[in-house]
């Protein structure tokens, strides 16, 4: 297994294994593991508490601080309902475009981070390399913390990270951090012809779903503050994209569930959002319980990712930017892991091969001249810390 695969070669591999965030992505992380090791890498794993999943990072060059950092994730978002022209688990070259679940969004980048190491380790760096390939990004970031946590006793800390989300290559330094909650109202049932008797769960949860349009409508009449101006759109975002719950017709609900997420301007705080929300979740459940004291509203975290902040001479930003040429200002209303990279203390951009509008579609691609786009930067970069 010593041979020395190519970027396409290894994202083939990588787009092999189906590491839906639902499932295991231990055979992916087993063979990635096993593929470093020919080459001479120690790689090391942390595992998920509970679930048959792991994280993976390895350094290349001196055993030393100061190492850039490529980031990415080993899980793809499920392909159930969607309508593939070819196996989604297999890599198809068609008109100029390599299909296939994660081609983009990210085994692309990952297999370029992976090519990286192994180059850095053959041909010898002044300057240390690091991969990190996390687990449940697909469902809120939840393994960037973690294996941050994990690295920190074990290898050399570095200080500059390139999240290698999907940005055409281009030095991306901000994006909207992110929250989101289950939200359970528990109401009381009569019949609906007794209503001012029961408590509906569904129409109780329509009062805190109204508050959420209200407050959409503000945020965007409101004018944009010069950071607020660079997303779009440029404000904060509150969406409810799920809502079940009921018995009957006739019946005032006694359960309601709807999921809730909001999308938060780095440059305002996500506790005050949380807190808002909260205030006017308790404002609806006093109401309910003024009328049936057993009813209440449960709310439940689903995810919580730090924005990204532009960095003043930021190193990942200039490194990016030395690499790329790429000069002009760019910021995105996704999540990444750059968030919470960059709240651990390391200096933080996203730079990946690929178009995000292609991320979770059916028929997932990436063009092939961003591919080589992604392996020209990988070249360069070996290169770069071949000078120290």
């Amino acid at each position: 297994m010593s041979e020395h695969l190519t970027p396409f070669e290894l994202m083939q591999k990588l787009v092999s294994f189906p590491t839906i965030s639902r499932d295991s992505n231990l055979p992916l992380i087993d063979w990635v593991e096993e593929y470093l090791a020919s080459h001479g890498i120690e790689a090391h794993r942390f595992p998920h508490p509970d679930e048959p999943k792991a994280a993976l990072f390895a350094h290349v060059g001196p055993w030393e601080e100061g190492a850039v950092i490529l980031s990415g994730h080993t899980d793809v978002v499920p392909v159930d309902g969607q309508a593939w022209d070819s196996d989604p688990f297999e890599v198809v070259e068609k008109d100029g475009k390599y299909y296939g679940r994660g081609t983009c969004d990210m085994k692309g980048f990952d297999a370029m981070a992976i090519w990286a190491l192994v180059e850095a380790h053959r041909q010898g760096v002044k300057r240390p390399i690091q991969i990190a390939l996390s687990y449940d990004e697909e469902v809120g970031c939840t393994g960037a913390t973690p294996l941050i946590e994990a690295m920190q006793p074990v290898v050399p800390r570095g200080n500059a990270v390139i999240v290698g989300e999907p940005s055409m290559m281009q030095a991306v330094t901000g994006h909207k951090g992110g929250q989101g909650f289950t939200v359970h109202v528990k109401g009381f049932e009569v019949h609906s012809s007794l209503l001012p008797y029961g408590v509906s769960a569904i129409m109780e949860a329509a009062r805190i779903i109204d508050w959420v349009n209200d407050t959409n409508t503000a945020n965007q009449d409101a004018p944009p503050t010069e950071v607020a101006a660079m997303f779009h759109p440029p404000f904060t975002t509150l969406h409810v994209g799920n809502i079940t719950g009921g018995t009957a017709r006739n019946i005032t609900a006694k359960d309601c569930w709807f999921d809730i997420e909001m999308r938060v301007l780095p440059s305002e705080d996500k506790a005050v959002w949380k807190q808002h929300f909260i205030d006017h979740v308790r404002k609806v459940e006093a109401a309910m319980q003024a009328k049936q004291p057993e009813t209440e509203v449960v709310l439940e975290p689903l995810f919580d990712v730090p924005g990204l902040r532009p960095e003043e001479n930021g190193r990942a930003e200039e490194l990016v930017r030395s690499i790329t040429g790429d000069n002009a200002t760019h910021v995105v209303s996704y999540g990444t892991e750059a968030g919470h990279f960059q709240n651990a203390g390391y200096s933080s951009v996203i730079c990946g091969p690929g178009d995000i509008a292609q991320a979770h579609q059916p028929n997932e691609f990436i063009t092939i001249e961003q591919f080589n786009a992604g392996h020209d930067f990988m070249k360069r970069l070996v290169a770069r810390l071949q000078e120290g």
